[in-house]
């Protein structure tokens, strides 16, 4: 662990490049199936096996989803940008080259607005997002012939792919965590990717560089591949922090070059020396036409938009009275969102409804977190409309807010509706006056001097009493009427 004096000493400066896998239904230059899981190379052709004389043909619903991406994030859409060789030799990759944008992407420029978990906002610049299409995929276990050999499956060879690069504007792990989630928001809200990084269609790259706190120049970058998990990525970047500070201070540098995470040793580690873009030998693609996005495409790609977490968010907050940074986390997420919302519209409550989805259902999702933090849906074992109806009960006088949140937890486990919970366990709330009230009696007939010392002035002991009260009525009582009737109590005695 790093000592504080060194931390407040240097900072880091992280950029990220973020791949995100499309979801169309065919690969980026060819008709083959964007499958995931399908047996290896099944979803091949000469186009993605790069045999000779096969040339590929842009998928128009690829760009569609580009473009969309794009808008999403703020970016300049440029009308023409041109395709290029990368070329690199590795057993994945049949033809010796990857199609990508080098120097003229289809769009430059955006921004993403991050969720700090403090509450603070912090914007983080996008340089560039640019297509490419992914390489395949080595397989080294699993196999019977594992122990001898690695095998390749091509069946991602040619997989539509957008690479997102930030600026060098992101200061800790912290803040790479939540560009990432903001990121990861914006895309699957704007229908462009699943992001499950399980399947490994969001991967992240992080170039991470230290630099004395108050100086400008940028120090020497190591560059972390294929964090393939937001807890992995916080977790390298801190690594590489600490480890590059420790080269500074004893007075050796900081090699330029490709690293990888090892995640059961929480530490990364050298691959190979960092490759700058001569090393590739980018020149145009001869087999690809320049990419012409007309204004009249990027129009009608706009206006099919959905609605996106920064527009959700005002909207939840003008409609449904919450506070900005609770619609700020409740947005987070597509699924959380439009939970909250079916909440919030069956219940006629919003503030309410945040108040529940944000405290009781989230520490309940905790639990149940893939390792990019998420929850599907289809594992909550409560519906909006049974929450719903939980805060009408509520709001109805039925049970009070303590025994709701025991009924909560007996939804969470059975799944049964709050109404039939409450009705064969008997947990309305009790409002009848003279039940109240003989509770009351019996309470001050035992406090003498819990009595006396209200009596001279100590009104604050009211909450004392209350207390005990609803430990008589075990928990059901309504709380304003047994405060209104012990302070008269009090008061006659």
């Amino acid at each position: 662990m790093l000592h504080e004096t060194l931390r407040n000493k240097y900072e880091m400066v992280i950029g990220l490049e973020v791949h995100c896998q499309m979801k169309t239904r065919t690969k980026l230059f060819c008709s083959c199936p964007n499958n995931f899981g399908d047996a290896p190379n099944t979803n091949v052709c000469p186009v993605c096996l790069g045999l000779p004389g096969a040339l590929p043909v842009i998928s128009r619903e690829a760009v569609t989803l580009a473009v969309r991406a794009a808008l999403a994030t703020g970016c300049t859409v440029h009308e023409t940008s041109i395709f290029s060789r990368k070329n690199y030799f590795y057993p994945d990759l049949p033809k010796g080259y990857q199609i990508s944008q080098y120097d003229r992407p289809y769009a430059t420029d955006g921004k993403v607005e991050a969720l700090e978990a403090d509450g603070t906002s912090k914007t983080v610049r996008l340089e560039r997002i640019h297509m490419e299409e992914d390489a395949g995929k080595l397989l080294h276990e699993g196999y019977p012939w594992s122990k001898d050999m690695s095998g390749v499956d091509l069946n991602r060879s040619g997989t539509p792919l957008i690479e997102i690069v930030s600026k060098p504007d992101i200061r800790s792990a912290q803040e790479a965590h939540a560009y990432l989630t903001a990121l990861k928001a914006i895309l699957v809200y704007a229908d462009v990717s699943d992001c499950n990084m399980e399947k490994g269609s969001l991967r992240c790259d992080a170039n991470v560089s230290v630099r004395v706190r108050g100086t400008e120049p940028f120090g020497t970058r190591a560059e972390i591949k294929n964090l393939n998990s937001f807890r992995n990525v916080s977790r390298a970047i801190e690594y590489e922090y600490e480890r590059q500070v420790a080269l500074v201070e004893a007075g050796h540098k900081v090699v330029q070059e490709t690293r990888l995470y090892r995640a059961d040793k929480d530490e990364t580690a050298s691959m190979r020396s960092k490759e700058d873009a001569h090393d590739y030998r980018y020149f145009p693609e001869p087999d690809l036409p320049p990419l012409v996005i007309d204004p009249e495409w990027r129009a009608d790609t706009a206006k099919a938009l959905p609605e996106l977490p920064s527009a959700k968010r005002s909207r939840f907050v003008s409609d449904y009275g919450i506070p900005h940074y609770d619609a700020a986390v409740l947005t987070l997420t597509r699924e959380v969102a439009d939970f909250f919302e079916e909440v919030a519209k069956g219940s006629g409550n919003g503030k309410a409804a945040s108040n529940w989805v944000m405290t009781e259902v989230m520490r309940e999702m905790k639990g149940r977190e893939t390792a990019d933090g998420e929850v599907s849906y289809s594992s909550w074992p409560i519906t909006p409309a049974s929450l719903a109806e939980l805060i009408r009960l509520i709001d109805a006088g039925t049970i009070n807010g303590k025994t709701a949140k025991d009924v909560f937890a007996r939804m969470w486990t059975s799944g049964e509706s709050p109404k039939a919970i409450v009705e064969r366990d008997g947990l309305s709330q009790v409002s009848d006056t003279g039940a109240i009230e003989a509770a009351i009696r019996e309470v001050i007939a035992g406090s003498a001097e819990q009595v006396a010392t209200y009596k001279k002035g100590r009104t604050n002991t009211i909450g004392w009493f209350v207390g005990q009260v609803m430990k008589k009525t075990g928990g059901r009582a309504n709380p304003k009427i047994v405060n209104d009737l012990v302070k008269a109590a009090l008061d006659a005695a």
